[in-house]
């Protein structure tokens, strides 16, 4: 493994190669620093490269025999697509049916961190963050939605500003109770009228 000095130079030294072979200059003033930023922000923007999301699951506790759902909607996410490593970002909702255990609600917030703090793929994350959940808590069922703007189709490409993805996975009682779905939905509408 490279040590962070080492791992900062080379980064740089291919932004400022990037920058030179679209015809930039990377010593005009504007640039000068710009490898320098791109590096730490990298550092930044995929610092949960190798770690196991479950991780921010941290503290559960005794469900209170609580036997609704829990939904924490409107999470907000920042990401980038691992196909051109421009963002793409948006919200995040999950629902689930504790069995035994329920979280502190903000580590779902630092799962979704968590899950974002890498080159990422939309439906892999939606993925991930469910996983995390059903293998933690054990609950029984979660359903997790993610909503996404991707500036690789917005931005560049087709060029379709505005459209967005929505991914959702669901596990456990999710999986075929129509009825706990539709009150998921309604959850997410409340409070958007």
């Amino acid at each position: 493994m490279l040590t962070e000095t080492r791992s900062q130079a080379i980064i740089e030294s291919y932004v400022r190669g990037i920058l030179e072979e679209i015809g930039e200059n990377p010593n005009r003033e504007g640039l000068l620093d710009t490898p320098k930023r791109v590096s730490k922000m990298y550092k930044e923007v995929f610092s949960g490269v190798g770690i196991d999301p479950r991780t921010a699951l941290t503290t559960t506790f005794e469900g209170e025999q609580y036997d609704g759902m829990i939904v924490v909607k409107d999470i907000d996410y920042y990401t980038f697509c691992e196909h051109h490593l421009i963002p793409f970002f948006g919200k995040v909702h999950i629902g689930y049916m504790p069995s035994e255990r329920i979280i502190g609600l903000s580590k779902f917030a630092r799962l979704v961190e968590l899950t974002a703090q890498r080159p990422q793929v939309q439906e892999r994350m939606t993925q991930q963050i469910s996983n995390a959940i059903f293998d933690v808590l054990n609950p029984k069922g979660v359903i997790v939605s993610v909503e996404g703007q991707h500036l690789c189709m917005c931005a560049r490409g087709v060029k379709k500003p505005g459209s967005s993805t929505v991914t959702t996975v669901k596990q456990g009682v999710f999986k075929e109770n129509d009825s706990l779905i539709r009150e998921f939905e309604r959850s997410l509408e409340s409070g958007r009228r």
